[in-house]
């Protein structure tokens, strides 16, 4: 498999809107100041409706509730498959979480 970037994760949001799970593993709390485990398992992926000052807010969500890219080539891409979802894996500093879709069975 070719190396994954963030253009490769933004085409795959692309193209998979309407069908996009989201697995949340960990996330930054401020109360701890660090990286909190979360087992909220596979959701449909909604719109984040944020409401942001900041101009590049949605470049860091891509629209999509649970998700934060860091940027600045400090987001790390691993692809996935398990659970019956294929996807990418996305580790940075503020956590973990994998954009995926439900695998197609064939007969």
């Amino acid at each position: 498999m070719a190396k994954i970037t963030f253009s490769t994760v933004k085409a795959f949001i692309r193209k998979n809107r309407a069908a996009l799970y989201i697995n949340v593993k960990s996330c930054f709390d401020g109360m701890t100041d660090g990286c909190e485990s979360r087992r909220d398992g596979w959701q449909l992926a909604t719109e984040d409706k944020t409401e942001s000052k900041s101009s590049d807010y949605n470049d860091r969500t891509q629209g999509i509730t649970g998700a934060w890219f860091v940027g600045s080539s400090r987001d790390y891409f691993t692809p996935y498959a398990g659970d019956g979802f294929t996807g990418i894996e996305i580790t940075n500093s503020c956590g973990r979480f994998i954009l995926a879709v439900k695998e197609t069975v064939n007969h």
